[in-house]
Order: C-alpha cells, then sequence, then structure tokens
C-alpha cells in the first residue's frame, strides 16, 4: 500500500483499506447509520420555512372611504377600479386620491365620485388576500425588499455557521456538534413561531442558521465517511436527496397547515428527538482516530465488525491505532503555508479563482429557482414540490454518469442544460402553464445535476493537504449565491424574466468555465502539490 508508513514491524493502514478489506464497505452497520443520520438531514431542511412564512401574498390598498375597517375584508369587490387603478400584478401600492365631499357608501357600493382618478396617492393601510404569511401579520405591505430579507438572512446564518460548526466538530466530536445543531435548529425555530414583530422574526432567522445550519454538514459526515470508496458517491447523493426530501415534507407541512405559526411548530417540536442520538449513535470512528482517543476508536470498530458479521485482524487495528508520523515533505508544506504555496503555482491559483465562481453561481441558480418557484402559479405548495422533488434523479443522475462519461462533461452539460431552461422560460407564454412548469422543473434538474458533481470534482482538483480547507473557502463564497438569491423576486417588478435572464448567463458563465480546468475521471485524488499539478498533463 502506497500511503502506509512503516513504524517498527506494523504499517500504518488507512481506514479505507480496512472498509475494503475486512469491515466491508457498506454492511449493515453502515446501512444502520444511513437510516439515523437520514432524519436530521431531512430536518435540516426545514429552516427554509421562510418560504411559506414569510411568502408574497396579493394585497392592495385599504379604502376607508368605502367602509374597509380591516386588513381582511372582499380583496375584489365590484367597484374596486373607481378607487384606484385596475392591477396588473398581485399587487397594488397606489389608489385614487379621495374628494372631500359626502357621499353614502359602504362595501358594497361605492361611487367613483367619491375619487379623484385623475392624481394617485400611496397606500396608508392595506387589504390582504390572505392571513396565512408574517406579511399579513406584520403589515408589510408594499415592503417586498423587506419581506425578503428573511430569506437573506437565513443565507447569511449559513456562512456565519460555517466556523463555528467547524470548531465544534473537531474540539468535541461530530455526534455533539450534530445533536447541539438540531437543538439550536428547533429551539430557536419554536420560538420564532411566538414572534411579536417582524424585527424579533428576521433576527430569530439569522440566529437559527448561525447555530443550527451546521445539522446538514455534521449528519453528512456521518453517512459519507464510513463507506467505502466504491459507496462513497452514492452516499454523498443520498444524503442529499435526503435534503431534498426534507423540502418535500416541508411543502407538504405547510401546505396541510397553513397559519405560518402552527406550520412553524409542526416542523420543529418533532427535532427535540435527536439528543436522543447521544446515546444511539456512535462518535466518528475518523474523528476519534484523528484525535488518537484509540481506545473508544477500538470499541467501535470492534462494534462495526460484530455487526458486518466481518472481522478485523488485530496487525490491521494496531495499523489504525497508530499515531501518524511526521514527514519532511508534510513539515515543508506546512512552513511555506497556504497563500505561500497558493501563489507560486500559478496552476494552484487559477483553481482557486475559478471553483468559487462554479459555486456562486450553482448555489444562485438552486436556491434561486426554489425560492421563485413559489411565484410559478397560484398552487404554490404543489410548484414547490415539484421543484425540490425533481432533484432527486438530478443527484442520482450523477451518480449513474460521473463514472462514465466524466466530470467535465457532466458538469458543463448540467451547467449549460439549466441555462437554456431558464432563458426559453422567460419567452414561454403565461397561459401554457403545464409546459412553462416542464422547462423550469428541467432547469432545476439541470442545476442538481451540478450540485452534487460539484463537491467531488473540487475535492479532485486539489492535494491532501489543503484539500479541506480550498473545498471549504469554495463552499464559502459560493454563499454569495444563496445570499442573493432571495432578492430575485423583487426583480420581476421590473420585468418578469430578470431572474431567469440572471440564471441562465451565470449558468453559461460557469459552464465555460468548466473547460479552463483538467478532467479527473481515473485519476487518483492527488496527495501533494507536484500531483494537482499534473492532473491533465500526465495521462497515466
Amino acid at each position: 500500500m502506497e500511503d502506509e508508513i512503516k513504524t517498527g514491524e506494523i504499517k500504518r493502514i488507512d481506514l479505507d483499506d480496512v472498509l475494503v478489506n475486512e469491515l466491508g464497505q457498506f454492511g449493515p452497520f453502515q446501512l444502520r447509520y444511513m437510516i439515523l443520520v437520514s432524519i436530521p438531514l431531512i430536518m435540516s431542511a426545514f429552516m427554509s420555512e421562510y418560504i411559506f412564512s414569510a411568502a408574497a401574498i396579493p394585497h392592495r390598498c385599504r379604502v376607508p372611504e368605502c367602509g374597509e375597517d380591516s386588513k381582511l375584508v372582499r380583496f375584489d369587490p365590484d367597484w374596486l377600479t373607481n378607487a384606484m387603478p385596475e392591477r396588473t400584478s398581485a399587487s397594488t401600492c397606489d389608489r385614487y386620491r379621495p374628494r372631500d365631499i359626502s357621499v353614502n357608501s359602504s362595501l358594497d357600493y361605492c361611487p367613483a365620485d367619491l375619487f379623484d382618478s385623475s392624481v394617485l396617492v400611496g397606500c396608508d393601510s392595506y387589504v390582504y388576500a390572505r392571513d396565512n404569511s408574517v406579511v399579513y401579520d406584520f403589515d408589510l405591505g408594499c415592503q417586498e425588499f423587506l419581506r425578503v430579507l428573511a430569506g437573506t438572512l437565513n443565507s447569511v446564518g449559513t456562512l456565519l455557521v460555517l466556523p463555528i460548526t467547524g470548531y465544534v466538530s473537531d474540539r468535541f466530536g461530530r455526534r455533539v456538534a450534530l445533536i447541539i445543531s438540531v437543538f439550536n435548529l428547533a429551539l430557536i425555530g419554536l420560538i420564532r413561531a411566538f414572534s411579536v414583530n417582524y424585527n424579533m422574526y428576521l433576527a430569530l432567522q439569522i440566529l437559527q442558521t448561525t447555530l443550527g445550519a451546521g445539522t446538514f454538514s455534521s449528519a453528512y459526515v456521518f453517512a459519507a465517511e464510513l463507506v467505502g470508496p466504491k459507496w462513497r458517491v452514492v452516499a454523498s447523493a443520498t444524503a442529499t436527496s435526503m435534503f431534498a426530501t426534507g423540502q418535500v415534507i416541508l411543502g407538504v407541512v405547510a401546505w396541510l397547515i397553513q397559519p405560518w405559526r402552527y406550520m412553524i411548530m409542526a416542523l420543529h417540536i418533532p427535532c427535540f428527538l435527536i439528543i436522543s442520538y447521544y446515546w444511539i449513535l456512535s462518535e466518528s470512528i475518523r474523528w476519534l482516530l484523528s484525535k488518537q482517543r484509540f481506545e473508544e476508536a477500538r470499541t467501535v470498530l470492534e462494534n462495526i465488525a460484530r455487526v458486518n458479521k466481518t472481522q478485523i485482524s488485530e496487525k490491521s487495528m494496531q495499523g489504525l491505532l497508530m499515531p501518524p508520523a511526521v514527514t519532511a515533505e508534510s513539515a515543508k508544506q506546512n512552513k511555506d503555508g497556504l497563500l505561500k504555496t497558493i501563489f507560486k503555482s500559478k496552476i494552484l491559483l487559477r483553481r482557486v479563482c475559478t471553483t468559487p465562481i462554479w459555486w456562486i453561481t450553482t448555489t444562485f441558480v438552486y436556491y434561486g429557482l426554489s425560492i421563485n418557484s413559489t411565484s410559478l402559479s397560484d398552487t404554490i405548495y404543489l410548484n414547490y414540490i415539484l421543484t425540490v422533488a425533481i432533484e432527486i434523479p438530478g443527484f442520482y443522475t450523477a451518480v449513474f454518469i460521473l463514472d462514465r462519461i466524466g466530470r467535465k462533461p457532466t458538469l458543463s452539460a448540467g451547467f449549460f442544460f439549466s441555462a437554456a431552461c431558464n432563458i426559453a422560460f422567460v419567452f414561454i407564454p403565461s397561459d401554457l402553464s403545464v409546459v412553462r412548469l416542464v422547462v423550469y422543473l428541467a432547469g432545476k434538474f439541470g442545476i442538481s445535476l451540478v450540485f452534487t458533481s460539484l463537491y467531488l470534482y473540487t475535492s479532485e482538483l486539489y492535494p491532501t493537504e489543503f484539500r479541506h480547507t480550498l473545498l471549504a473557502f469554495s463552499s464559502m463564497i459560493g454563499r454569495i449565491g444563496s445570499i442573493t438569491a432571495p432578492l430575485t423576486p423583487v426583480l420581476m417588478d421590473y420585468w418578469h424574466g430578470i431572474p431567469s435572464m440572471m440564471f441562465g448567463g451565470m449558468a453559461i458563465l460557469s459552464g465555460l468555465l468548466i473547460f479552463t480546468q483538467p478532467e479527473t475521471l481515473g485519476t487518483k485524488m492527488p496527495d501533494t502539490l507536484a500531483d494537482a499539478e499534473a492532473i491533465g498533463r500526465d495521462k497515466k
């Protein structure tokens, strides 16, 4: 084995070698873990409930002159065009100026004589078509930017959580990080259901993701690290599919329980059950080995062998439970540092400048399509469920074709296909609702294909000593896309096609940038900088 380090008569070996040759790459133990971590993976999607709790609802000016004295009266009375211009969109923010005359009027009768149709004035108060959103409760009529701020703060929290989860995970273990993340998600989400104003709702929104968005990454580690190399891509696709399943459940719950406060409670109260994982779930074996907690690691390894009905030899056990040796090469890399290494290598520098653009595009299009799906038609719940469900075949399609046609063709085709669908969607007439929906879903399918593939391809471009750091850097910069995606619905006030054209343009740019990097299919994961620079030049 190439990566073995001789120490006396015992050779230090890698966990993957033991999984392949002795414990089993995917046995009953790994299956049980996959099922257990699927639950928090599903729950991690519940933080996207702002799509419904802060959903846009049609609204218009309230007309007190016609007897309207509350936010929830008849939305489209027969006399409405006497008091304001005919609506060209779901909401209006202007009305005709009232005349200073005395005329009998009511909710059923309101003559045009009461208003001066030559002068428009802004609304003083609003009437809403529905009451199942914070827009109604906190009176956010005609404040679209303020409404979409909930989604932006949600994404900002997913950026802030990265160093917090990383520290807790490395210091206290993967299991503790997972349980703390889900507990924070549940507790803060439950408190948010009792928000008394919009500022409280927004503050709890960013607090929830800042302290709870580590749920997905913590659970993802459990799902992917204990299976053998042969099953790792499948495990990755399954983990992301569980997140998509969580989004489907979110859509169903929001459809069935439409009062937004009760919907949030229904989603978050079951999350407290994950506290029991402290006694059910074993600690990550890779974390135990990295922290040299060898007695606990031995117990877990023996448990894996028992459940999988396999055996691990004492020689392999000793090879695993051996502190890593410090080599001259690793000492030199530590001395140079990451930044110096990047700027000394033109190839690595070009990759560091390119991969974050892919990530920004992917998160921008992926989350943008999910968020904008609620505006496709009046059936916002069904549109959302279909848009997130189409991700699952996209994830598994990536698994099927990545090792057959290669990383570059898969990614570039996914970007270009999504771009074509988004641009075509702009020009499809609104009366062809089924065709619009199919093209929209196809665009989401394409970017879902990219999402799963991007993790693998980015990892394969960077050397082992910098892989985790640079992958995390690309993902962190990519949050720019998810932060700006919730703002795109506001742009439809200027032209309905702006969001889709932006999605298409970004996808085309990233699809072209794929061709600036080498193909990694059939190559070994680069261990050193020299290995990474040689990708694409040395076919052997």
